[in-house]
């Protein structure tokens, strides 16, 4: 019998993306976050974690669900499809008030994406001042070049 340790393991060890792509499904908090974690998974795993973390909001409690938004909006194999998907993941979160502060400022540090497209994420209702401000700031990190 296959433990739940037994796939958060694979999810951190395995280097095959038909895995990686599997375990992105799992019903276990954890496997998932390890999965985002790994280095060698691909964007369609990714994308596919994403779009859970947008279609099942609070599933396993807020602060999992953030972890997970902020892996993938770092993760280096996360290309523009799949972090679409995690700022329309961040900002339902900001909405709901449910504070995925680090993923948005990871977002906000990501070339793929437009400043265009992340600085409604501030205007949000579940936005803070201090969000707000970093917000700023790594947007003009960005056009500054640094």
């Amino acid at each position: 019998m296959r433990t739940p340790y037994y796939y958060f393991d694979l999810a951190g060890t395995s280097r095959d993306p038909a895995v990686l792509r599997e375990l992105a499904g799992s019903e276990y908090p954890f496997v998932r976050q390890a999965v985002a974690a790994n280095p060698c998974t691909r964007a369609d795993a990714l994308f596919a974690l994403a779009a859970r973390c947008r279609d099942v909001p609070a599933e396993h409690g807020p602060w999992n669900d953030n972890a997970l938004l902020l892996l993938l909006a770092g993760h280096p194999a996360a290309d523009r499809p799949a972090l679409l998907v995690v700022l329309d993941a961040a900002a339902a979160r900001l909405t709901a008030a449910a504070r995925p502060y680090a993923a948005v400022l990871a977002l906000a540090g990501r070339p793929e994406l437009r400043p265009t497209e992340l600085l409604p994420l501030g205007r949000l209702p579940g936005a803070s001042a201090r969000l707000r401000g970093g917000l700023r700031r790594a947007l003009a990190d960005r056009l500054d070049g640094g």
